[in-house]
């Protein structure tokens, strides 16, 4: 598989949209979404990618949608060697990095499940002892394994940053009934994920899932337990009380902590180093969780 970066598709004749990292077209009651090679950082997208990165969060995801039981899900298919029809010419820019879903209503909230203290929930922790209305134990130090998994949902942002909210705000932006389930579900999703993962060297520290309504029965969408998602921290060098190792973007995210920069866009160009390094991240990321390595 080539290496070549892509950071748009161009496919004529088809309107498109287009989101931080993936480029979404509308198939009636299917949706083709394209993972790029796009990355963002802070809600800014960088003007240079990481290449494969792309492929990488498409495998992954298909990976764990392959190992889920009981939960529905929006995969079709994952393309590989054969493109929807109409989409031929263009296998080369689908190959590998798109799937085929079910078209669902989105429901307007993502859905974090938090197993450590990072992040923004560190951030509110250090101000209240509590993350999204969640009391915890006081003395709780960075990176701290929480006593058990909390379920912080945030309410989705067309532009900006995404806003942690409530249970109880949750439940009447959506209806109550719709986020017990989506936190029933979140929670056992999340913590049969990060027991595997942890047998296979890895922790998940958070993720966020998003979900949607397929006629009145609840589904998994959009990309799961990704580098992107998630915060993946090497369990071999774990240690509470400071940053974490990791396999996801905050390798990016550190480096432009470095700069003067103000975190609006336009984005600043990754070194070579840079990308070269969190490329190398999210093959180890695919290759720990899977036991395969990357085609």
């Amino acid at each position: 598989m080539g290496s070549a970066v892509i950071l748009r598709t161009d496919i004529p004749g088809r309107s498109v949209r287009r989101g931080k990292v993936r480029d979404i077209y509308d198939l009636g009651d299917r949706l083709l979404i394209v993972a790029t090679d796009r990355i963002s950082a802070f809600d800014v997208v960088m003007p240079n990618g990481i290449p494969r990165k792309g492929e990488i969060l498409t495998r992954i995801s298909g990976f764990w949608f392959g190992r889920l039981t009981g939960i529905r899900h929006h995969l079709i298919e994952q393309i590989e060697d054969r493109a929807p029809a109409g989409f031929e010419p263009y296998l080369d820019q689908l190959r590998a990095r798109a799937v085929l879903v079910r078209k669902t209503r989105v429901v307007p909230i993502e859905c974090v499940v938090r197993g450590y203290l990072a992040g923004s929930g560190w951030k509110e922790y250090r101000q209240t002892q509590s993350v999204c209305g969640i009391k915890l134990p006081p003395g709780l130090k960075q990176c701290d394994r929480l006593p058990e998994p909390v379920f912080t949902p945030a309410t989705k942002a067309e532009e900006g940053h995404d806003e942690n909210v409530s249970f109880e705000r949750a439940c009447e932006l959506v209806d109550p009934a719709t986020m017990q389930a989506l936190r029933e579900r979140s929670l056992a999703i999340y913590q049969d994920a990060a027991e595997y993962a942890r047998q296979r060297g890895v922790i998940i520290a958070d993720t966020k899932f998003e979900w949607g309504f397929d006629g009145d029965e609840l589904v998994l969408i959009d990309e799961v337990l990704t580098p992107d998602s998630s915060r993946f921290w090497p369990a071999d060098d774990y240690q509470p009380g400071r940053d974490q190792a990791s396999f996801d973007k905050q390798y990016v995210r550190n480096y432009l902590e470095t700069l003067q920069w103000d975190k609006t866009p336009p984005g600043p160009m990754l070194p070579d180093d840079v990308v070269a390094n969190t490329s190398l991240k999210y093959i180890e990321a695919y290759e720990r969780l899977t036991g395969q390595s990357l085609p």
